[in-house]
């Protein structure tokens, strides 16, 4: 019994070597040229590195200073809607950028997500990196068309129902992070200078 298991197990190793072998030779070649091509364009591994340093330095010097530092602490901006009184407290909707990710609508009252807001720019400098933009260059490109002309950015987007590529928990734990930056932000505003905290 363990004799003809032993040799089902070799024929079936056999088979499968012969079917895998070609595929890894032709994987394996497959890999080995575009090395050479690569190597041949001068393709510089950091490149992307510093195209994201570059844009990230762009970003900072389009948003105000309460947008960098959310981008920079917390990864993400958020961007009040456009309709009358969108402004903090008693803003019927805002919008969470995310880099190459879509854009979140939410009611910041409640904390309702709204729909996803499907947009991609692309990167045309070609020949080397890859059609996406740079990460910070992905979410000025978002800012700059929401803060610009959001009703043709939204126009022109495709619309999903909220889940359908961020995770609604990602987003909900994203809003709470939010609020706690932002009562961080606030206790230390109202701290005097030196650090001191003013008696009750």
């Amino acid at each position: 019994m363990v004799l003809a298991l032993c040799a089902t197990g070799i024929v079936i190793l056999a088979l499968l070597s012969e079917i895998a072998l070609p595929w890894l030779e032709d994987a394996l070649e497959r890999r080995r040229a575009n090395r050479r091509l690569t190597a041949a364009a001068g393709y510089d591994p950091g490149r992307e590195q510093r195209a994201e340093r570059r844009a990230r330095a762009l970003l900072r010097s389009c948003v105000n200073q309460e947008e960098w530092a959310m981008y920079r602490d917390l990864g993400f901006i958020r961007v009040w809607g456009a309709a009358p009184g969108s402004r903090r407290d008693g803003a019927p909707y805002a919008y969470l950028i995310y880099p190459h990710k879509p854009i979140v609508a939410y009611v910041p009252q409640t904390g309702r997500l709204l729909s996803e807001y499907c947009v991609e720019f692309l990167d045309e400098s070609r020949p080397y990196g890859s059609a996406r933009l740079p990460e910070s260059d992905d979410v000025l490109a978002k800012w700059m068309a929401l803060t610009g002309d959001e009703e043709r950015l939204l126009g022109q987007a495709n619309l999903h129902v909220p889940g359908r590529q961020v995770d609604p928990r990602h987003v909900r734990r994203d809003l709470w992070r939010l609020g706690q930056w932002e009562r961080r932000r606030e206790r230390a505003a109202d701290r005097p200078a030196g650090g001191a905290v003013a008696a009750p």
